[in-house]
């Protein structure tokens, strides 16, 4: 909500030093959140006047159209000679008033003015248009055209007020009354102790049996529906200057006089009204529910389809607007332009149903002013006050008769009333405010207050908001001043800290930090079509995902069951971004629903649940278990001087889940696997044992070319995923001291021939078993392929082998032993031999 400084002075008699910033810290303060204060004509510095133009020549030759003015702006110049100036705008003529710039003035953005040659003219000055003075467009696209009897050679800057602070107020839902200049003026006049001059107090006149014919079918969706008409209009009025520069400040175009003023009393007071030309309605006015199937035209041209809970403005033929949201185009008022302009006018003012409302503009797509105002909710006390306001201004302004009659057809209501004990304010906000300041600020905001220990409170129409007693503390707090609450820390129990869980998270996250990945975290949202391109089977309890009732994307409707699509997301942009060798890691959870569905209970607001009401939100909530993934592609090691690198590829991505492992205290087996979006070749499964039984965890290796492909990453793209809390239930992560032998290790390499297809990890884990408790390390350091020197289908597995012992120095003969028995078990187990 855009609100001019100037206009909330009219309601508000505040001290002439006080500037839009000290407004804005005021309102801040009270609540209402002022994002920036806009200075209007900062930088904007005359002569700026009024001229008459009285020659026009048009110039030749040029690739535009040209014109060579001369215009009077009477002593303005200095001489009382006619201006001459070179104008390319085509809409205004011989005679017209219009708005002149003259040499060295300054327009807004620093654009300075000075006689200058130009189409072989000289031109002294600029013939201005509102977007060259900051006004926006007037729906000209042109020059200003004023009024005929504007006085020329008067000063144009306080004739258009281009000088002026505007408010943009961050509007909430629940406070739709500041939605208008009178709800803001409101709070001003709160915030600084002083009185307001409500523009809604007006006298009205009653009800009676001449005004226009209503009839409303929909009682639940319309509570209040006024109808005034206005008589002999002048087709030819305009909307006066001040009523322009108004809605321009607000963010407004003005259109015609009887749609500006419906629009500025809509600022003014907050009431959405609407004005339809006489003529074109037929008969009575009414309100109900769309029939499934009717159509209407609206006023911006489109052909709707209405659906059967659309509140619709009727009249003999049918709709002719959408209830609070938009007019129809078969009762538009005819624009002063056109050659039978509008003389007579009915005009609406009524209150909607704030959800009907705010279901029609969203399903149809069609958010107006009107419903932004109606969803968040007006009063509905202003609508006779808002139609007389409209009729006051069409009187004045074109010439009009007020018809004596008066519609207002109304359902019986009753005003709010809510009980609450004087010190509840107290106890919410612990502050001991008292009674007196409790009934002081109530009546502030506009309650009627009785009562001493228990207080019954009225509250206002504008404020339907205000619902329980919680509301009504906000209400003290806020005028009070958020700022003076104390601000007191909570006192946690000492020696607790971060969880278990919490520190393996951490731990794990700057272990792979530490190894060159860069974590990146991604939104939990997924389309079920990535389970295809991640080739998982149809029966892969990945597949199972939660459904979101309101995705914030309807293309990604579902909770993710794995971090891998996210992942794989940020590779493929940061690569499309050149940035070609990565590692990426993230930690985070999945959701995956429960066999059993249950509905989740509502948990108590005015005391601290039980434990048992937890344990049953949560027995409705989906597992949630914490994964951990990483994706690589690109180089591994850069080249330089000191070698040539290395391309990131499965190996690396195994390496990633080990580390995470370790942090967990876990002993994880790496052994051949084939799973979804892995090649299966190049494919290894993650399994911890846990009780002696057999668990996987998770697979790491390099993906499936259809998955590249699919999802249009780096060829030989590598990729790990674990389940984090599956590593924690069976690690032990106790810290130990590590064991330091001051006697000397003993090496011995190995070389073993074995069928292609043996596994290196079942080669490694026999020669581990098989050396005993003297082996203190072993390593691959080579394999070897080659058919001539080992025969076909064979290949050679070099390790090298530490051997040590606590107590002494170890022969050679007890090292031959143990690589010898090490040798010998991995031979039974895998067939291999000693190479050589």
């Amino acid at each position: 909500m855009r609100v001019p400084l100037s206009w909330l002075r009219e309601y508000v008699d505040l001290p002439a030093t006080e500037t839009g910033r000290d407004v804005q810290a005021k309102l801040i303060s009270a609540g209402l959140e002022v994002e920036t204060v806009e200075h209007l004509g900062a930088d904007l510095k005359g002569p700026l006047v009024v001229g008459q133009v009285l020659t026009i020549e048009e110039l030749e030759g040029f690739k535009k159209p040209i014109r060579f003015c001369t215009v009077n702006v009477g002593q303005a110049n200095g001489t009382g000679e006619p201006q001459e100036i070179v104008c390319g705008a085509r809409n205004f003529a011989v005679g017209d008033k219009v708005v002149v710039v003259l040499p060295g003035a300054t327009l807004p953005g620093g654009f300075s003015i000075s006689a200058r040659k130009t189409y072989g003219k000289t031109s002294h000055g600029m013939i201005c248009s509102g977007d060259e003075l900051g006004m926006g467009d007037d729906g000209s696209h042109g020059i200003i055209v004023l009024p005929p009897e504007t006085e020329v050679g008067k000063d144009a800057i306080e004739l258009l007020e281009l000088v002026d602070e505007v408010l943009d107020i961050a509007v909430t839902a629940n406070r739709g009354d500041c939605l208008s200049i009178r709800g803001v003026a409101r709070e001003t006049a709160i915030a600084y102790g002083l009185p307001l001059r409500d523009p809604a107090l007006l006298d009205v006149p009653g009800p009676n049996a001449y005004g226009y014919p209503v009839q409303v079918s929909e009682p639940l969706g319309c509570d209040r529906f006024t109808a005034r008409t206005v008589s002999g209009l002048s087709p030819e009025a305009r909307s006066p200057l001040w009523l322009q520069r108004r809605l321009q400040k607000v963010g407004m175009r003005p259109i015609s006089l009887a749609v500006d003023i419906t629009n500025y009393v809509m600022m003014e007071l907050g009431q959405p009204l609407h004005a339809y030309d006489r003529k074109l309605v037929q008969g009575t006015i009414g309100v109900r529910r769309a029939g499934e199937g009717e159509e209407i035209v609206t006023l911006d041209g489109a052909k709707r389809k209405l659906h059967a809970e659309d509140l619709v403005i009727t009249d003999e033929r049918g709709p002719i607007g959408l209830a609070g949201v938009m007019g129809g185009a078969n009762t538009e008022i005819a624009d002063h332009e056109e050659a039978e302009g509008t003389t007579d006018v009915v005009i609406e003012a009524a209150h909607f149903d704030a959800v009907s409302i705010a279901r029609t503009a969203r399903r149809h797509k069609l958010s107006s002013e009107a419903s932004r105002r109606f969803e968040r909710g007006v009063d509905p006390a202003a609508a006779a006050a808002a139609a007389q306001r409209t009729v006051d201004l069409l009187v004045l302004l074109a010439g009009g008769t007020a018809d004596a009659g008066v519609t207002e057809v109304a359902a019986p209501s009753a005003p709010h009333t809510i009980a609450v004990a004087a010190d509840h304010p107290d106890k919410v906000a612990g502050v001991e405010y008292g009674r007196e300041t409790v009934v002081r600020r109530l009546q502030q905001v506009g309650c009627d207050v009785y009562g001493q220990d228990e207080l019954i409170v009225t509250v206002p129409s504008w404020r339907p908001d205000l619902t329980e007693v919680n509301d009504l503390a906000e209400e003290v707090i806020r005028l009070e001043g958020y700022e003076n609450l104390p601000s007191t820390l909570p006192k946690p129990p000492s020696g607790r800290g971060l969880t278990h869980r919490q520190r393996l998270h951490r731990r794990v996250g700057r272990a792979l930090a530490g190894a060159g990945y860069v974590e990146a975290p991604n939104y939990p949202f997924l389309g079920e079509q990535v389970f295809d391109q991640l080739l998982l089977e149809a029966d892969d309890p990945a597949r199972r995902v939660v459904k979101l009732t309101n995705p914030l994307n309807d293309e990604e409707p579902a909770l993710r069951t794995s971090l891998l699509p996210g992942l794989l997301g940020a590779l493929r942009r940061n690569d499309g971004r050149g940035s070609h060798d990565l590692a990426l890691f993230e930690t985070g959870l999945v959701f995956n629903p429960r066999e059993e569905q249950r509905v989740a209970v509502s948990l108590p607001v005015d005391r601290r649940p039980t434990d048992e009401e937890l344990a049953s939100l949560n027995a409705a909530l989906p597992a949630q278990p914490r994964h951990v993934a990483a994706v690589l592609a690109g180089a591994r090691e850069q080249a330089g001087w000191w070698g040539k690198g290395r391309p990131a590829d499965w190996a690396d991505a195994i390496e990633a889940a080990r580390a995470v492992a370790r942090e967990a205290g876990a002993e994880l087996v790496v052994r051949g696997g084939q799973y979804g979006p892995w090649h299966p070749g190049r494919c290894a499964e993650l399994v911890v044992v846990a009780e002696g039984v057999e668990k996987v965890v998770g697979h790491a290796g390099e993906l499936h070319p259809r998955v590249v492909k699919a999802f249009g990453l780096p060829a030989r793209t590598s990729a790990m995923e674990l389940d984090l809390d599956a590593l924690e239930a069976v690690g032990d992560d106790t810290p130990r001291a590590p064991g330091i032998s001051t006697f000397p290790v003993a090496t011995q390499d190995v070389a073993l021939v074995v069928d292609q297809f043996v596994p290196h990890a079942e080669v490694e884990d026999a020669l581990r078993e098989g050396a005993g408790s003297l082996l203190e390390a072993i390593r691959l350091f080579d394999v070897y392929e080659n058919a001539e020197q080992l025969g076909d289908g064979k290949k050679s597995l070099a390790y090298a082998l530490r051997f040590r012992a606590a107590d002494r120095t170890l022969t050679v003969d007890e090292a031959s032993a143990a690589r010898d028995a090490a040798v010998a078990l991995a031979g039974e187990r895998t067939g291999a031999v000693l190479r050589g």
